[in-house]
């Protein structure tokens, strides 16, 4: 899945992206490129690119234990009543759609 992305990416307009590093440590990214049969460019892009993956994957799942899981799907199972301060701003809601039934006009909640 990434190579296909920086396939893609070596047709559309190119960014720069300078790091200063200590010579040891071109000298390790160097010699893992030449083992994968790769430039240092493409070894530290290649490299760069599936560790944000990673990152981007793990931030978008959301961990629970089990007993918050178990919270959690039971409010969406039997959710509490609404508060009353939600009930009202439900009762002015309605009343405003009510009146701007058959307009054209944007609702306006703030009204």
């Amino acid at each position: 899945m990434a190579n296909t992305r920086l396939l893609d990416a070596a047709s559309v307009s190119r960014g720069r992206i300078t790091a200063r590093v200590p010579q040891n440590v071109i000298e390790v990214l160097e010699t893992a490129a030449t083992m994968v049969g790769s430039t240092l460019n493409q070894f530290v892009t290649q490299a760069a690119v599936e560790k944000a993956e990673k990152i981007i994957e793990s931030e978008r799942i959301i961990r629970m234990s089990a007993a918050t899981a178990t919270w959690f799907f039971d409010l969406i199972d039997n959710p509490p009543p609404p508060s009353p301060a939600l009930a009202k701003a439900f009762e002015r809601y309605h009343a405003r759609k009510i009146e701007n039934a058959g307009s054209n006009s944007t609702f306006n909640v703030s009204a």
